[in-house]
């Protein structure tokens, strides 16, 4: 194997990986836990 097939295969496996990050957080599964995620500080600031 040489560097160029090394280095497509790479950047094949970042590209999946990239587009999985990508789905996971735009999923609507998620949605509610990143919205409350999102409250957070300011729950914080107001001492709930």
């Amino acid at each position: 194997m040489n560097f160029t097939i090394i280095s497509s295969v790479v950047t094949v496996i970042s590209l999946f990986v990239f587009l999985g990050i990508v789905y996971w957080a735009f999923s609507s599964d998620n949605k509610e836990r990143f919205e409350k995620l999102a409250r957070l500080p300011i729950d914080n600031e107001n001492g709930k």
